[in-house]
């Protein structure tokens, strides 16, 4: 009995540890590239983290067609497209890893409908689902619900699709994914289901 109950003790203080490391990653701040905490509103460029990766990230136009795709400058140099985040729980004012939000780019466009990134169409060579933007007109908006998750490098970070926030209970689990870099016809997109992209967060300077 004492065997048994010492067990049990040490399944509790284990189940215990783990659920405060899990509160503490899921709570904690994200940081731009100056080490600062990121900002709900705030405009930000999305870089990749490692080089020969291609450039920032922008809103990409495919055959002059609407919506825009989420993809990557081919340089470096180029500045790519801001975006701002916007956390799904109400009043929060910070970025926190994997907590959910949405992300816009910053842009005048002539396609008129919102820049908001959305997990969009699979596509039929790769078999990975690209993220355009628009709005997810469904009851809970998952497809436009993202998060951020940390590295073993300080800043340095991979975004991801894996609503939970919206939907805790009703929607079942959903085919997570983490974002990455897909060449097609000369474009540079980004899509879940393949190599991840390490990026970081530079402010914008206005």
């Amino acid at each position: 009995m004492r065997s048994l109950l010492g067990s049990s003790l040490s399944f509790i203080w284990l189940f215990m540890a783990i659920s405060l490391v899990q509160a503490q990653t899921y709570n904690k701040t994200v940081f731009d590239t100056d080490g600062e905490p990121l900002e709900a509103g705030v405009q930000y460029y999305i870089r990749p983290a490692i080089t020969d990766s291609g450039g920032p990230f922008s809103n990409i136009l495919i055959n002059n067609t609407c919506p825009y795709y989420v993809g990557q400058e081919n340089s470096d140099a180029s500045e790519g497209t801001p975006v701002t985040f916007t956390p799904f729980a109400e009043g929060e004012t910070l970025i926190r890893e994997s907590r959910d939000f949405k992300i816009e780019f910053q842009a005048i466009t002539f396609c008129i409908q919102s820049l908001a990134w959305k997990v969009g169409e699979t596509d039929a060579t790769t078999g990975r689902r690209l993220i355009v933007t628009g709005e997810d007109d469904s009851t809970y908006s998952l497809l436009n619900y993202f998060h951020i998750i940390g590295t073993e490098i300080d800043n340095v970070y991979t975004l991801n699709w894996c609503p939970a926030e919206p939907c805790p209970i009703n929607c079942g689990r959903p085919r997570c994914g983490e974002a990455g870099p897909l060449i097609e016809d000369g474009n540079r997109l980004v899509a879940l289901d393949g190599t991840v992209l390490p990026v970081q967060f530079q402010r914008v300077d206005i």
